[in-house]
């Protein structure tokens, strides 16, 4: 019986990236059998024009829906949960708006690999942006090797927390155990991929990295950027301490900037080291003190947030 696969993408000041994104993923090998966009809507934000693009692109060739919601309303474990429950497939596909299938075989190169049952996601290579800088450049590298990887249970003693990454950049989820698993927290700032990773690998299920999926997506963070972000996934890890309280998390950071200054030295780029050296220094610094975000008096955690919605709703 053929695998049909449904699209979830939430989406907020969606621009031309989105168009393209919809019309690669019509070009697929394995066409997808619906779109679903979760539009995080903001006043006279443009997405209505996007959309109605969208609408003309997708007319005839598959079911489009649009599900509205309130700034205030977005999380990014119940968003995507929300997207999950909408979708009619057996398999669901879950994108960011940024991020653009390299081929038309991104959707089977996924898919094939949940012809083992006990696969409860698979996640996709992310390729960096032309004109990414350097450092970025090798961190996906880092993150994104060329061969593919099944991860279990019993990873845990060599790769420590990486058994537990995923990113919801591109993942494709068996919708069976998705539910079985008990889908994402309806509550999280961040990280809803690695903490249903994580459960899904401590339930006896497997996860697996596609490296011939390929999405073109990297960011070229900014300092302050760089510690808000690890300053949420430290908030996480806090929150979620049953989970990853389990594994350390610091060491894969350390091994990172090892092996980056290695390669910068080796390419001769050195003179690159200092600001790797700040930016590393801000991502720890941004992490520890997510952790221990109990501590601190509740504005200053919305001024060192990334995520600066989620704390406005009362969490």
């Amino acid at each position: 019986m053929e695998k049909e696969v449904s699209v979830v993408i939430p989406i907020c000041m969606p621009n031309s990236m989105l168009v393209e994104l919809v019309r690669r993923l019509l070009r697929q090998t394995v066409l997808p059998k619906e779109l679903i966009l979760i539009n995080t809507k903001k006043y006279l934000d443009g997405s209505d024009l996007i959309l109605d693009e969208i609408r003309e692109l997708v007319e005839g060739m598959l079911p489009l829906e649009v599900r509205d919601i309130d700034p205030l309303e977005f999380d990014h474990g119940a968003t995507r949960a929300m997207g999950m429950l909408l979708a009619r497939s057996g398999f669901v596909l879950l994108m960011t708006q940024d991020a653009l299938p390299k081929n038309r075989y991104l959707i089977a190169n996924l898919l094939k690999h949940f012809e083992n049952d006990e696969i409860a996601l698979a996640y996709a290579k992310q390729s960096p942006v032309k004109g990414c800088n350097l450092v970025e450049q090798y961190t996906r590298g880092f993150n994104y090797p060329d061969e593919d990887m099944i991860k279990s249970k019993e990873d845990l003693d060599v790769l420590g927390i990486k058994t537990y990454f995923c990113s919801d950049v591109c993942a494709m989820y068996s919708k069976a155990l998705y539910d079985k698993v008990g889908g994402f927290p309806t509550k999280t700032i961040f990280n809803e991929d690695g903490i249903f990773a994580a459960r899904a690998i401590d339930m006896g299920f497997k996860i697996a990295y596609a490296s011939d999926a390929v999405v073109i997506h990297s960011h070229n963070y900014t300092i302050l950027q760089q510690f808000s972000r690890n300053f949420d996934l430290g908030v996480s890890h806090k929150e979620f301490a049953d989970v990853f309280g389990k594994v350390k998390s610091e060491d894969e950071g350390i091994k990172l900037v090892t092996k980056t200054v290695r390669y910068l030295l080796d390419s001769g780029h050195w003179y690159l080291i200092p600001s790797l050296i700040l930016h590393s220094g801000a991502k720890f610094l941004g992490y520890r003190l997510g952790k221990q975000y109990r501590l601190l008096p509740d504005e200053l955690v919305v001024r060192l947030s990334m995520n600066k919605n989620y704390w406005k709703r009362g969490n």
